[in-house]
């Protein structure tokens, strides 16, 4: 069979084009998201021994509060940068790159008192720096799916752009 008559029908049985809804389209990106996380992060448990989770279980519900708290933060993130952009002048954009920042800076303790006070004892995720590296780790693997995300599908499609504004 040639590569021209290989079609997605012919393949998995489904049609070619297919519609979803964006309430899909948001739990695909976060079951996704989620399973990403769960890697990366027992990954770091395995890689670092300064990270400590008492189990699977727990490290699955570790990453469920760390995409949460990512998804706040970087909301939150994206809420001021915009409201500074808005804005006309030099002290704006200092301002805004300050306070851009700070919240990216205090949000690592953020995250770490969080994890501390719903896991207790059950959960160690290092230092600042630890938990700073697994923050770029689990933005990094989020942004390799969605790079997937948009190989797979058509260039300028409206769910490409969806799930990379999300």
């Amino acid at each position: 069979m040639s590569e021209r008559n290989i079609r997605p029908e012919s393949v998995v049985g489904m049609p070619e084009r297919l519609t979803i809804s964006k309430w899909q389209l948001l739990y695909v990106g976060w079951a996704l998201t989620l399973l990403a996380y769960i890697v990366v992060l027992n990954l770091w448990v395995e890689f670092n021994s300064k990270v400590v989770i008492d189990s699977f279980v727990i490290s699955i519900a570790t990453s469920v509060v760390l995409l949460v708290l990512l998804v706040i933060i970087l909301g939150l993130e994206h809420r001021v940068k915009d409201w500074f952009a808005q804005r006309e002048g030099t002290a704006y954009r200092v301002l805004g790159t300050a306070s851009m920042l700070l919240i990216l800076f205090l949000s690592k303790f953020v995250i770490l008192e969080v994890v501390d006070f719903i896991f207790g004892e059950h959960v160690e995720l290092g230092s600042f720096v630890d938990v700073l590296l697994l923050v770029l780790l689990l933005i990094v693997a989020q942004r390799a799916i969605v790079f997937g995300w948009d190989a797979l599908g058509e260039r300028g499609s409206i769910a490409n752009e969806q799930i990379l504004r999300e």
